[in-house]
């Protein structure tokens, strides 16, 4: 893989990434395999390495039974030969032939995903949702340690996990000498910054994990498209409009209209930017199903906010 000056090093990992991970969820879901491949030809055209997925994507699509999304990843790196190139990034709980994190489910879904995706190592590994009510870490840990050991998971890492299981996780890695998570993916945005802020963004920055946070765009509101007596189609829309309804959103959407018209930048852009400039923060992870919506996203690797800028967004948002 060769360095860029745009790519950041992910946590205490050797995996360099570019600032703007792409989202695989979309894949077989709401783009096609045709719109898939054009969106991932596009995000490396510009400088994109890092591709992010999950084994249980997209089984909430009536037809669908999970692993769409890594299936059209492997297609795609099969027909392009560029998977030394990239970082593939996939998670493990959710599908619904592998729920949970005992030992041999992460082994078996492990192995799944790699068929899927053609490919004979992860380069990130997540658990996608803790299993904190029956699995103790130290056996989670473990069977993530023999995938790694066994080459077919580089790093490790963790989604959706309270402070104390975090911690208690990096324990044990350092305690027995076993692999240790090099990143944490949070729901993380502009309009949702409680859900990492506090005591999960503390032990990133002691222990030196990279934050990677998805719905980096509050599914679509921090694009701007989102306004008063404006309906707006999509699979996500539900989830963006209820920001219109707070103040908070609303300050945030002015905020962001002002810095983006002076630095002639797009609203996405900038939002994503605010995330970049956080702390711990490696790369925010925003989807496309178009490849006219990539240009906004890849932009972030282009432009860095000033204090001032940070503090008027992050002010608005408080």
């Amino acid at each position: 893989m060769t360095s860029s000056p745009s790519l950041r090093k992910l946590g205490s990992s050797d995996l360099e990434v570019f600032p703007l991970a792409l989202g695989g969820n979309v894949f077989g879901w709401t783009a096609d395999e045709a719109a898939s491949f054009a969106v991932l030809d596009a995000y490396t055209a510009g400088g994109g390495n890092f591709i992010d997925t999950a084994d249980s994507y997209s089984a909430w699509v009536e037809g669908n039974h999970g692993g769409e999304s890594e299936t059209v990843i492997g297609k795609w790196l099969k027909a392009r030969g560029n998977r030394d190139d990239l970082v593939i990034a996939t998670k493990v709980a959710r599908h619904p032939d592998f729920k949970g994190l005992r030992a041999a489910n992460i082994k078996a879904a492990a192995d799944a995903s790699l068929t899927r995706l053609g490919t004979d190592h992860i380069d990130l590994y997540y658990t996608h949702f803790d299993d904190d009510e029956t699995i103790p870490v130290e056996e989670i840990i473990g069977a993530l340690d023999d995938l790694v050991k066994a080459g077919k998971v580089r790093n490790i890492a963790a989604s959706n996990i309270s402070p104390e299981r975090l911690q208690e996780s990096l324990d044990v890695s350092d305690r027995e000498g076993l692999a240790r998570y090099v990143a944490i993916q949070p729901h993380y945005n502009l309009v949702s910054r409680s859900t990492y802020e506090g005591a999960r963004q503390d032990i990133a920055s002691r222990a030196g994990l990279a934050a990677v946070p998805y719905y980096a765009l509050a599914s679509g509101f921090l694009t701007g498209k989102y306004r008063p007596g404006v309906t707006v189609d999509g699979a996500r829309a539900g989830g963006a409009s209820k920001h219109l309804q707070t103040e908070r959103g609303q300050k945030v959407l002015t905020a962001l209209d002002e810095i983006a018209q002076a630095r002639g930048a797009e609203v996405a852009t900038v939002a994503l930017a605010w995330l970049a400039g956080q702390p711990t923060v490696a790369a925010p992870i925003a989807s496309a199903r178009t490849v006219e919506q990539l240009p906004a996203l890849l932009a972030v690797a282009d432009l860095t906010l000033t204090d001032e800028e940070l503090g008027r967004l992050t002010a608005a948002s408080a």
